[in-house]
């Protein structure tokens, strides 16, 4: 559709930007001294309307005759010729306008001297067709440009879901695959922890398959998750695991990805607590970060045992995850002090496409 049709407010610019240009062309019909400033304005009203109108047919010629050097030539050429030809239809309709008024005694002599007008008249429309071209080539600059972002967006977007998914899918096969082992050790030696495990397995599985669909949960649903999957653990270690939670309410409606916790918890456990023949806590820190939400998990942890394969995975996980909702919004730390290792997520406040 017309860019100027389309949009009732740039109609409005658009018409009443040829109010002053109406003035202009009653000067110019007034100026030769042939006309009267009476017979101008009544001449240049009514022609300054249609041929505003008129010339808004030049935006489907710039659309057919985009500009580019290769085609310069041929596009001056096909936006001379329509200046011809509106300037033609402009003269026209002004002699025919001039013919209606001369019907009127004050005007009666209009007719025989809107000659004199016509050549002014003719210049004035070849001028404002080309500034009505020029107008349009921008509108259409704008719009390309318009698209363009869009589209631009619109990737992003796209590119951004496709890597969650990837990142999802990538993680919950990690993670059954601990758990699944945890399982298979326990049958033998422990069968009714084994059932207890499968139990609270399943229950994390579900709670976390419902979760995942969306994409991004309450930080509240997600230390859920992370209470389910620490509870699974427990079953398995025992008395060697202890959770224990510092946990703000307030902040618990920050929006998070789900799963976000799983790999932080795990690596707690697994790099952390099992590495302990006496075991240890386990702690899940959620507190303000100036304007944002830091999510931490401690552990206590041997620095001489030296790290299993694939450790590095669940944080490279996160750290992935973080950037693909929050870019550098998002932060991820870890560090160690001998006897506690502690892995920190810091968040910015509100919804990714807020922060």
């Amino acid at each position: 559709m017309h860019p100027i049709l389309a949009r009732r407010e740039r109609l409005f610019a658009y018409v009443l930007a040829w109010v002053p240009l109406a003035g202009i062309q009653a000067y110019l019909l007034a100026l030769p001294g042939s006309l009267s400033w009476g017979e101008a304005a009544a001449l240049s009203g009514p022609l300054a309307l249609v041929y505003a109108f008129l010339c808004l047919s030049s935006f489907y010629a710039c659309r057919s005759a985009p500009l580019t050097r290769a085609r310069t030539a041929s596009v001056l050429g096909v936006h001379v010729v329509g200046a011809l030809i509106a300037a033609s239809l402009l003269t026209l309709a002004g002699s025919t306008l001039a013919s209606l008024l001369g019907s009127f005694p004050a005007f009666s002599t209009l007719p025989e001297r809107f000659g004199q007008a016509v050549p002014p008249l003719f210049v004035l429309g070849v001028l404002l067709y080309l500034l009505s071209v020029t107008l349009h080539y921008i509108l259409l600059s704008l719009e390309s440009s318009q698209a363009a972002e869009r589209r631009a967006m619109e990737a992003r977007v796209l590119a951004r879901e496709a890597e969650l998914e990837a990142l999802k899918a990538q993680l919950n096969p990690h993670f059954l695959f601990n758990a699944l082992n945890s399982v298979s050790a326990l049958t033998t030696s422990a069968p009714a922890k084994a059932r207890e495990m499968c139990v609270l397995l399943s229950d994390f599985l579900r709670r976390s398959l419902s979760s995942g669909e969306r994409t991004l949960i309450p930080l509240r649903e997600e230390i859920v998750l992370a209470r389910q999957f620490l509870a699974v653990e427990q079953v398995r270690y025992g008395r060697r695991l202890e959770v224990e939670e510092e946990v703000e309410d307030s902040l618990l409606g920050v929006p998070v990805p789900p799963l976000l916790l799983q790999p932080l918890v795990e690596n707690a456990v697994r790099h952390g607590v099992a590495t302990l023949i006496e075991g240890g806590t386990v702690t899940l820190r959620v507190e303000k970060a100036g304007d944002g939400v830091r999510i931490a998990v401690e552990n206590p942890y041997d620095p001489e045992t030296p790290a299993p394969a694939g450790s590095g995975l669940g944080l490279s996980l996160v750290r992935r995850r973080l950037a693909a909702v929050w870019g550098r919004a998002a932060e991820l730390e870890e560090g160690g002090d001998g006897k506690r290792f502690r892995v920190a997520v810091v968040v910015p406040p509100g919804r990714p496409e807020e922060a």
